[in-house]
């Protein structure tokens, strides 16, 4: 196992394959990362917790963004609930 990979490990995907879900996966888990990196600078007195907590939050309205664009959990091709078949 390389540095890299101890350092940053990948999960795989194990939901629906779709592109749009693999790109959402793997920025989740970019976010994910850097908010643990972010903790542990202010843990560790390295950040106040003023600026973690700036960071992580401009790293949310990016996943945010990322999962609007990506349109992830909408469906264009199913009917609406209203109307019935």
């Amino acid at each position: 196992m390389s540095a890299s990979e101890f350092l940053r490990p990948y999960q795989r995907y194990r939901g629906a394959v779709k592109p749009e879900n693999l790109v959402f996966n793997a920025n989740l888990q970019e976010f994910a990362y850097q908010v643990v990196y972010i903790s542990s600078l202010e843990s560790n007195g390295k950040i106040t917790p003023e600026e973690s907590y700036a960071q992580i939050k401009n790293l949310w309205k990016s996943l945010k963004q990322s999962k609007k664009h990506l349109r992830i959990g909408e469906n264009p091709f199913s009917p609406d609930e209203d109307q019935a078949i």
